[in-house]
């Protein structure tokens, strides 16, 4: 049986991923750049790279058709962009641009380290309003909130 971590690892073989740095270069150097945010509408409100596309992992496929209710029109038509897709950590991210690739995205890469790297090199996030979010803030927003009933149970059956 796979695990989640063994899924991206797997895409890994084929997705190439970016730093922080390299984005925010890039995003100077290139303004047909396409910053591809695949996290939740909730996750994009509370915060996002300004003027990046909000299009939720879960309707991905149809939002890069033509033809579906989902469609996405600026997506299904940048086949051949400059395509970086963004997540909280840079997980969702890989298997995001490794379905692109298989679609027929030629040049899509991930944003190694998610949203939370890109907050930790000190670089903007903007809320739903486009007011620049505290970098403090983001750091406790992007903090994992486990709960004791999503960690792994210990073979002893003690936690």
């Amino acid at each position: 049986m796979l695990t989640f971590n063994d899924l991206i690892h797997r895409c890994l073989a084929d997705v190439r991923e970016i730093m922080p740095w390299d984005l925010a270069g890039r995003m100077v150097e290139r303004p047909a750049l396409l910053v591809l945010d695949v996290r939740e509408p909730y996750e994009f409100d509370a915060m996002h790279i300004r003027s990046s596309l909000s299009v939720p992992r879960g309707i991905l496929e149809s939002a890069c058709e033509w033809d579906y209710d989902e469609t996405v029109p600026e997506l299904a038509a940048a086949r051949h962009r400059e395509i970086v897709v963004v997540c909280r950590s840079g997980r969702r991210s890989v298997l995001a641009a490794a379905l692109m690739q298989q679609l027929g995205y030629e040049n899509v890469v991930s944003l190694k380290t998610g949203l939370r790297g890109w907050n930790d090199y000190e670089e903007p996030l903007v809320d739903s309003a486009g007011r620049v979010v505290e970098p403090d803030h983001a750091d406790t927003y992007f903090a994992p909130k486990l709960r004791s009933d999503q960690r792994r149970p210990q073979a002893d059956g003690m936690q």
